[in-house]
């Protein structure tokens, strides 16, 4: 497969999670703010820093409050990692690589960028109730999902797509719980309290985990939710599940054994697998959590990176080691 394809491929895995995701969360945090008690203020700034573009939003806005959030995040098309900056990247992947795609996945992403770029030019948006909204972008993309893995082979093509997918999904599952558990969750005297129980249901709704947490643990404790949300072997949202799955695709594309190693990327990631594999959640919690989700993102970026070097950059490298040679 050419490089530029694979980088194609690949990208668009990352944006469509990336647009998921941000439609999630902000759709759960409007529902919270409606739960929340009358004498409590909205919380949106958190939204923000889960993004990492907190310094970008602040030359823009003053105010952290739901118009100013929900368009940063969502309608800003100066934003590039915005909803509809998402959706506009992953449309422009899919254009340059459409005859590596089925006719229905082009046909759905064309409709949902469309959806999404006729809200953001209508203003009416910030007088509506925009859960509507999140939830069909969110289906949409879910549908997108369902018709690949329907209908596209199991060939590079569909594990490049695979591995943005969960590299993604990754890192957005660890930036939620780092910022939420720092900045929504109450101080000490409210633990246990209706009001901490629902900052923590919000965070198992952003990443669709709530029921299924609720099936395994019962009781909303945070030690059992970082747990679930870092390590947990099966739930499809984990950060060990995910970096497993990322794995199993360098594998696959590179033709390598799940054992050892035979580029850079598969290094990195396996070190990264291995240390989630055998961590206890209460190393990771005496470690200091925000330190240690930190570094996860750290080496998740690294991760792409490597993958950048080694599979969408081979023919520069090739041309240098020419130019070299002579």
């Amino acid at each position: 497969m050419l490089s530029r394809v694979a980088n194609s491929i690949y990208w668009l895995g990352r944006y469509l999670e990336r647009a998921e995701n941000y439609a999630r969360f902000i759709d759960v945090n409007i529902n919270l703010s409606m739960d929340l008690p009358p004498d409590m203020s909205e919380q949106w700034e958190p939204l923000v820093l889960a993004t990492g573009d907190h310094e970008q939003f602040k030359t823009k806005n003053v105010d952290f409050d739901r118009v100013n959030v929900i368009q940063f995040l969502a309608f800003d098309s100066e934003n590039s990692n915005s909803i509809i900056s998402s959706i506009k990247f992953a449309r422009e992947n899919a254009r340059i690589i459409r005859e590596n795609l089925t006719k229905e996945t082009w046909e759905k992403l064309n409709e949902l960028y469309h959806f999404v770029n006729k809200k953001a030019t209508k203003k009416e948006w910030k007088t509506e109730d925009l859960r509507i909204f999140f939830e069909s972008v969110k289906n949409q993309i879910l549908l997108l999902y369902g018709l690949a893995e329907s209908t596209v082979a199991r060939t590079e093509g569909w594990y490049f797509r695979q591995l943005g997918m969960y590299l993604e999904r990754a890192d957005k599952t660890s930036r939620i719980l780092d910022v939420k558990y720092h900045i929504i969750l109450p101080s000490s005297s409210m633990i246990g309290t209706p009001l901490d129980f629902l900052h923590w249901t919000a965070l198992l709704k952003s990443v669709t985990a709530f029921n299924t947490y609720r099936r395994i643990y019962g009781n909303i404790d945070s030690s059992n939710v970082v747990e679930f949300l870092v390590l947990n072997k099966y739930f499809p949202r984990s950060m060990f599940y995910c970096l497993v799955e990322a794995e199993k695709c360098l594998h696959k594309i590179s033709g390598g054994t799940s054992s050892g190693y035979s580029n850079s990327a598969e290094k990195s990631i396996g070190e990264i697998r291995s240390k989630l594999e055998f961590a206890d959640v209460s190393d990771v919690i005496n470690s200091g959590l925000h330190e240690y989700l930190d570094d996860m993102q750290l080496r998740i970026n690294k991760i792409s990176n490597e993958i950048e070097g080694n599979f969408f950059r081979i023919k520069d490298n090739f041309v240098s080691q020419i130019n070299e040679q002579e």
